[in-house]
């Protein structure tokens, strides 16, 4: 019964796991994010309205599409004042390609290493 305890666990932490990364990615099936991302990348911090400006977007699509990228955890968010700032939370993304460079590897390092 312990075994079976244990197994579930690990299962459990695997499929929460697997959800997370999921999160993520469909968090970055957006062109539109992709871009958000980009630009935030290329500054410490950005508000809602500098990355409106830039991607000449409706400021509610901008902030809707920031909302996602909060919840999935690649950027950061704080109050500041009467604007919000925006980051890339760049240890969160360097882990989403680490896991997608894990899948890719054991989906297929084996027959790419045969190859």
């Amino acid at each position: 019964m312990t075994e079976s305890l244990s197994d579930n666990r690990a299962l459990d932490s695997r499929a929460l796991d697997s959800r997370g990364i999921a999160t993520r990615f469909a968090a970055l099936s957006h062109p539109a994010r992709i871009e958000i991302l980009k630009h935030l990348s290329a500054s410490s911090c950005c508000s809602c309205r500098e990355v409106v400006d830039h991607l000449d977007l409706a400021q509610s699509t901008v902030s809707q599409h920031l909302k996602i990228l909060v919840e999935a955890g690649l950027v950061r968010f704080e109050a500041d004042r009467q604007r919000s700032r925006y980051a890339v939370d760049r240890a969160t993304l360097a882990e989403v390609s680490a896991s997608l460079a894990a899948l890719v590897d054991s989906c297929c390092g084996k027959s790419m290493k045969e190859s």
